[in-house]
């Protein structure tokens, strides 16, 4: 396997769907593998709300050498979202006058990330893709990457991700960015200015999304009721340790302006009111799994998407009791399906 480090190219007057003209846009990605002379065989990974370029690192057993995405055969790409904090421009960049944007930053949406990909295709000399695949936030991204680019992707894989997010994962997120916005470190989003970081509410967010990627009857058969200590429960001391990771390597804007872009992921706006019609130009080749014990989006508004996409659409769920976490952790189940899926 040939694995590069991660690589910026840099895209000039990106304008995003609220408006906002980019001067410049960095965009971060890594690459595996070699495109070959016919340049056929480019897979775009998709990474989810916290994620990053190094699929083969959050995707181990799914991205690599002899793996459903095989980094040998495959010439597979993976680029950090805009508005992330991976090394493409997000909240933490640079202003024009050599501040961070912070507040300043706008609002992206799934739409903007999948049409600066599209920009990256060109600048790789990529014009067609076997695949684009991706899970949750990943998943909506891939998508939108496949309704944009007008016949260009081949086939596409959408992993616990809906068409559109509805009241109630709306709500979860609202809960999430309101526990960063009450930190008093926040500094509506300027703390980077003032030398301030909200790991209290980032950490708080996260224990929030937290539970929304993991399933109740697993949380009970793995903790139960038992305690570390006197006053502290062991799910508690799991949850502490999930915040703590988080808040030592992600951004906290950069959760909120991701965590937005999410909350307001609809591919029907700008196409059609109607949900076939919206998805119509979609691949032709697409699968769709859910997780049968995800809470954040559930198998039945997974299958929605999946019963409206155009052309053949290979419907399937993974059987998991871990909740939304499945389509990364049940690596076997999903290397089998998508595996078959580039295959034929």
């Amino acid at each position: 396997m040939t694995a590069q480090s991660t690589s910026v190219e840099r895209i000039l007057g990106f304008v995003t769907d609220s408006g906002f003209t980019f001067g410049t846009v960095e965009v971060a990605y890594e690459t595996y593998g070699e495109l070959n002379a016919e340049r056929s065989n480019a897979v775009l990974v998709e990474h989810a709300l916290t994620g990053d370029t190094a699929a083969a690192e959050w995707w181990s057993g799914v991205v690599g050498p002899g793996a459903a995405i095989d980094t040998d055969r495959y010439f597979v790409v993976c680029a950090n979202a805009l508005g992330g904090c991976s090394g493409t421009t997000g909240p933490q960049s640079l202003c024009d006058d050599g501040l961070p944007y912070g507040s300043r930053f706008p609002a992206v949406s799934i739409r903007d990330m999948a049409r600066l990909e599209l920009n990256l295709s060109q600048i790789l000399g990529i014009e067609t893709w076997h695949a684009v695949i991706g899970g949750s936030m990943g998943g909506a991204r891939a998508l939108e990457f496949a309704l944009l680019a007008g016949g260009k992707v081949a086939k596409c894989a959408v992993l616990a991700a809906p068409a559109f997010v509805e009241a109630d994962q709306i709500a979860w997120a609202m809960m999430q960015e309101r526990a960063i916005q009450l930190d008093p470190d926040y500094f509506a989003g300027d703390y980077s200015a003032v030398g301030r970081f909200p790991a209290q509410g980032l950490g708080l967010a996260r224990q929030i999304a937290h539970l929304t990627y993991r399933n109740d009857v697993e949380l009970n058969q793995r903790f139960s009721r038992r305690r570390r200590a006197e006053d502290y429960y062991e799910v508690t001391s799991y949850l502490d340790h999930q915040a703590k990771k988080l808040t030592a390597r992600f951004d906290p804007q950069s959760y909120v302006i991701l965590s937005r872009a999410l909350r307001d992921h609809d591919v029907r706006p700008g196409r059609s009111p109607d949900l076939r019609t919206a998805l119509s130009a979609g691949c032709r080749d697409n699968l769709v799994l859910s997780v049968s014990s995800d809470r954040l989006f559930p198998p039945d508004q997974v299958e929605m998407l999946a019963r409206n996409l155009p052309g053949r659409v290979d419907y399937r769920v993974i059987d998991s009791p871990v909740g939304h976490d499945g389509f990364l952790t049940e690596a076997a189940a999903v290397s089998a399906a998508v595996g078959e899926f580039l295959d034929t």
